[in-house]
């Protein structure tokens, strides 16, 4: 096959994704106090964000080295997993982020354990069900006008999965604006028991809707020129649309350890310790809500 310089910026986006998350990856497993379930949905996120960056480079290498229908299934199974994870591990955080602030007298607590794990059950069940779909047979090889603009899935299947990322936009968007709501509230509150004055209620406000934009904007304008693209176009639409599409949203891979990660100060105080070889598994961290991820 001829080269195509689409697929060559895409296994680059693959290697940057791999390493970057990577390093979150191994920065929470190797680190006992990082067990928290905040830091287990990070490191959910990290991870599947670390098999979309694999998945993409595995499949430059089998399209131009290997070429066969049995492991482009593969491939394109272990890329719908994977970025349906990840898109499914963000909206765990949100919720998580959520009821941190919700009911933050009972959030250190068994319950919210249990709630964790449930949350990351569910999260990969269902994105490896989503990616078994097409080596199940649910796959357009035998019939290509039933494909999408990503050959071999279905055009259901990706309307499903551009309906469920546009639905999981939709709570997080709704959530992130509770969430917005009452730090609003609990800072002026404070602001008002404290005597402080309007300029550091209207200075904590500004914060959160900033990161608030950070996160959702970010978010949006990596996926949602994909997934609508994905319910509009079909399979005889040209090639340049989806990788033009496409592209954008491996970039929300590519900065989520940014935004939830490295932004982090116990990663970081890992990060700046493992940089100056004094790493210690027993470093010492300050107790933080998941609303300061």
């Amino acid at each position: 096959l001829a080269l195509n310089p689409w697929d060559v910026v895409l296994c680059i986006s693959g290697t940057i994704i791999s390493c970057e998350n990577a390093i979150v990856v191994v920065v929470i497993f190797y680190t006992p106090a990082f067990r928290a379930p905040m830091f287990l949905l990070i490191g959910s996120l990290a991870t599947a964000d670390l098999l979309a960056g694999l998945g993409l480079i595995l499949h430059f290498a089998f399209v131009y080295f290997i070429p066969s229908e049995a492991v482009s299934l593969l491939t394109v199974g272990l890329l719908v997993t994977s970025f349906t994870a990840s898109v499914c591990s963000l909206l765990t955080i949100t919720i998580d982020r959520y009821l941190s602030l919700y009911n933050a007298l009972t959030y250190y607590s068994e319950r919210t354990v249990t709630r964790t794990y449930i949350m990351l059950i569910l999260t990969w069940g269902a994105s490896i069900c989503y990616g078994l779909l097409p080596v199940m047979g649910w796959n357009c090889l035998r019939e290509p006008s039933a494909c999408s603009i990503v050959k071999p899935l279905t055009k259901n299947h990706l309307i499903i999965l551009s309906v469920s990322f546009l639905a999981v936009f939709a709570v997080m968007l709704q959530l992130y604006v509770q969430i917005c709501r009452i730090v609003c509230r609990h800072a002026h509150q404070i602001a008002v028991q404290r005597h402080l004055l309007a300029s550091s209620h209207y200075v904590t406000t500004r914060k959160g809707i900033a990161t608030l934009a950070v996160i959702l904007g970010t978010f949006a304008s990596c996926w949602l020129p994909f997934a609508v693209y994905g319910l509009l176009g079909d399979y005889s639409c040209p090639a340049l649309y989806t990788y033009a599409t496409l592209l954008p949203a491996t970039y929300n891979s590519m900065l989520n350890p940014v935004i939830y990660a490295f932004r982090n100060q116990e990663i970081q105080k890992v990060l700046w310790a493992v940089c100056c070889g004094c790493f210690s598994s027993a470093l010492p961290f300050r107790s933080r809500s998941p609303s300061d991820v």
